[in-house]
């Protein structure tokens, strides 16, 4: 019966897996996201097939790259294909995108940037700007009020 199941590649493996599978015409999922300009692998060391098993098993167990198929003393566990679909529901063109510092924030909110020099920082969210990735937040600390113009995905929303 065919199902989706979680194969473990070998290290630094996994397109190389997935490329030698869809050649052969077998159906495989492995999600990406962007980081520093590369693309990586979401789960590293894992992907995810569409096989028969039993009947396709020794063949994705022996494929060039293949680890292990993950299961138990039993044989590979089967993944939902729901679990598959909801992963794909977060791609946006093919990448996995995640909030990282979790909800976003809008127009008013207090937010904190999380990274770089400004770290620890906090203001008001004033306005996002053209280009979607930079926003201009208010600051105003004991003597000293201004705005500073940062990449939204530094900053997180302050949890009231």
């Amino acid at each position: 019966m065919k199902s989706w199941f979680v194969i473990n590649t070998k290290p630094k493996k996994e397109f190389q897996v997935k490329m030698i599978f869809q050649e052969a015409g077998f159906n495989y999922y492995n999600p990406v996201y962007e980081s520093e300009g590369k693309v990586k692998p979401f789960f590293p060391g894992y992907g995810f097939l569409f096989f028969d098993f039993p009947g396709q098993y020794q063949l994705v167990r022996f494929t060039r790259g293949v680890k292990r198929v993950v299961g138990n003393r039993e044989g590979p566990i089967p993944i939902p294909e729901d679990m598959i679909q909801e992963i794909k529901r977060r791609e946006v063109n093919g990448l996995i995108e995640l909030a990282k510092y979790g909800e976003e924030p809008e127009v008013g909110d207090e937010v904190e940037i999380a990274e770089g020099p400004w770290k620890g920082l906090r203001g008001i969210f004033k306005k996002e700007l053209s280009d979607r990735n930079r926003v201009m937040i208010l600051l105003s600390y004991v003597s000293f009020q201004g705005q500073l113009l940062i990449e939204k995905k530094k900053l997180k929303k302050v949890a009231k």
